[in-house]
């Protein structure tokens, strides 16, 4: 049987998770998309920054709650030193306030983890096109607030 093919360019990425909430499988499911490398993953904010810079991922796919330094305060520094990394924030919740604020340091987009993977695959791929992407539900809770 010949091995899965992968595109010749494939988009690689940081996860950085929380391991006490984190189930341990969202790099696997990322990479039954063929477009899709996880070339390294973090357990803590602090592990973040160096990963990006050795690793060079085009897409770091930040908790919200990490350990140490959290995704929100990672952010703006992420954009500011590897510009090249689109900076996808992940919460288990997520509230207007934290989208606003992600937002403002430069994140390409703020979505609820847990949903299915097909979606956030979806939404890898539109940050790289430059679009930012937030949850449905959180953006209408942000039109509510200002409209």
């Amino acid at each position: 049987m010949p091995p899965p093919h992968r595109p010749a360019r494939s988009v690689r990425l940081l996860l950085a998770e929380d391991p006490r909430t984190a189930h341990g499988g969202l790099a696997l499911l990322l990479e039954m998309h063929p477009d899709l490398k996880v070339v390294t993953q973090a357990a803590s904010g602090d592990e973040v920054l160096d990963a990006v810079l050795t690793h060079r991922p085009d897409v770091a796919l930040l908790d919200v709650a990490l350990p140490g330094r959290g995704g929100l305060d990672l952010a703006a520094e992420l954009t500011a030193q590897a510009p090249d990394c689109r900076v996808l924030l992940l919460a288990t919740s997520g509230r207007p306030a934290y989208v606003r604020r992600a937002l403002a340091a430069g994140a390409a987009g703020f979505l609820v983890k847990h949903g299915p993977v097909d979606e956030l695959a979806v939404a890898i791929r539109r940050v790289l096109t430059g679009e930012t992407v937030v949850d449905p539900a959180l953006a209408a809770a942000l039109r509510e607030e200002t409209g």
